[in-house]
């Protein structure tokens, strides 16, 4: 099976009520809890058996089984956070979206083949969550190639007149989103820099607005990224950075918006290789670039009205008699030299020459804000686990709205702090500045040395995990997917 063919789910919303000759799922979406409405849909669609028990107790998601089939109630308490100023507050459209994702598991099991959705006072992001949630749930990496993965999944109709623009912009959130998901679970002797390259190509091929470069192993060495080049320069497929450019019409007036994705196809750790434990999941290291040419995807298919640049730096650190060694001295492409003391901390320097390539544009290319995401280092995991991404910033105003954005797409965040003083630990007598340093506080070590790169630029850096350790809500119908 060729894993990265044509892969997108197509879930497919008409309006109208369904035929009802079918096994029929009733999702009834309440825009605000309101238990006299859901006392009287229990009433009339419940069996007279289980009412007394449902009625006893009026919950945010009921679930029932009509003479029809499943039918869930689902109306959301509105609960006030009273700490961390809301940043960790689950929006109305996150909490749909999981809600909602997570009732694809059951459609298989009732042998569902329709669901009628039943919108009451609901509001453009709850249901936009409820639909993007069974899209997401819908994807399963075993068979999203086979025709089957497409025909077994149930018709979805719906009391609502969408736009077409409506359903585009849900399906292009979905898209995009499976897209990372696919990419982080591709095995990576099948996914490599260059098929990673050649896939990007086949999916932005004629699109409007839309020039995509790639440059190869020449082309990093002619701009002197040492570092780029260092990493990858052991492996079987030699290294590269791929460029999309997004020009819509009208966009010139502003600056861009600069992005910049960590694509390490697989990570051994290099001549300081990893354990197996730690080194088993390594396919996961281009999650950031995932998660960038997602974000390319959906702003073309949305007709994003803001020019963006997206930079992904794809390379895999192997152990080969050309790999670099721990005390080598790379020189970057800003012409800092690099004393490397770790070469597992190999994703840094990727980044490093690549946000360099970012923030040096010129003229009408010159960005006004970069951002970096990258699976960097275990350390975020430690302090924060696996459902929070660590933000680092330079900028305060910029770190405010990603963290408010994250809140809003359901994707949180925590900021940490650029602690200065920690740069110390980076000196070296034999260069400017060493990749890595022992102890404790490794991602912001890490994120210290990202910002020797940005130019002074307003710059934000997420540290992510990008792999579901467990299956939940819209996540819960694959074994494995990136955050």
């Amino acid at each position: 099976m060729n894993t990265l063919s044509d892969f997108f789910q197509k879930t497919k919303i008409s309006a109208g009520k369904s035929s009802g000759q079918v096994a029929l799922a009733q999702i009834h979406l309440l825009g605000r809890h309101d238990e006299k409405k859901i006392k009287a849909l229990i009433q009339s669609l419940a069996p007279d058996w289980q009412k007394a028990t449902l009625l006893k107790r009026i919950k945010e998601v009921t679930h029932f089984t009509s003479a029809q089939g499943p039918v869930w109630i689902i109306s959301r308490n509105k609960i006030k956070s009273t700490s961390h100023e809301n940043r960790l507050s689950e929006s109305d459209y996150a909490w749909h979206r999981e809600q909602c994702g997570a009732l694809v598991g059951y459609f298989k099991a009732y042998d569902v083949t329709e669901v009628q959705f039943f919108w009451t006072q609901t509001t453009v992001e709850q249901e936009r969550g409820a639909l993007v949630g069974m899209n997401l749930a819908a994807y399963q990496f075993k068979t999203e190639n086979s025709k089957e993965s497409l025909q077994s999944f149930p018709k979805i109709f719906h009391n609502k007149k969408w736009t077409d623009k409506e359903l585009k912009e849900i399906r292009s959130c979905s898209l995009a989103v499976n897209l990372a998901r696919h990419l982080v679970n591709c095995p990576p002797n099948q996914l490599n820099p260059k098929t990673y390259s050649d896939f990007a190509k086949k999916i932005f091929q004629g699109a409007k607005n839309i020039k995509l470069e790639i440059w190869d192993f020449n082309r990093l060495k002619k701009e002197n990224m040492g570092l780029h080049v260092g990493v990858g320069q052991g492996a079987e497929f030699a290294p590269c950075m791929i460029h999309i450019k997004y020009r819509p019409s009208g966009s010139a007036r502003q600056k861009p918006i600069a992005f910049v994705g960590k694509g390490i196809t697989f990570d051994s750790g290099g001549l300081d290789i990893k354990p197996s434990s730690g080194m088993r999941l390594m396919k996961k290291d281009m999650g950031g670039s995932a998660a960038v040419l997602g974000l390319a995807l959906w702003a073309m298919e949305t007709n994003y009205p803001r020019a963006l640049d997206f930079y992904l730096g794809l390379a895999e650190n192997s152990v080969d008699a050309k790999s670099m060694r721990p005390s080598d001295v790379l020189i970057a492409r800003n012409g800092m030299k690099v004393e490397i003391h770790n070469t597992d901390a190999e994703g840094r320097l990727v980044l490093a020459d690549v946000l360099d390539v970012a923030v040096s544009q010129s003229g009408k290319d010159e960005p006004e804000i970069v951002i970096d995401l990258a699976t960097l280092t275990g350390a975020i995991k430690v302090a924060l686990g696996a459902d929070l991404a660590g933000l680092f910033c330079n900028n305060d105003k910029l770190a405010q709205e990603l963290g408010q954005a994250g809140v809003r797409a359901g994707d949180l965040s925590w900021r940490m702090p650029l602690f200065q003083k920690y740069t110390q630990g980076m000196n070296t007598p034999f260069a400017d500045i060493v990749n890595a340093v022992d102890g404790f506080g490794g991602a912001i070590t890490a994120a210290l040395f990202l910002e020797k790169f940005v130019r002074n630029k307003p710059w934000a850096h997420f540290d992510i995990y990008s792999w579901n350790d467990k299956a939940s809500g819209s996540l819960s119908f694959s074994s494995r997917m990136t955050l």
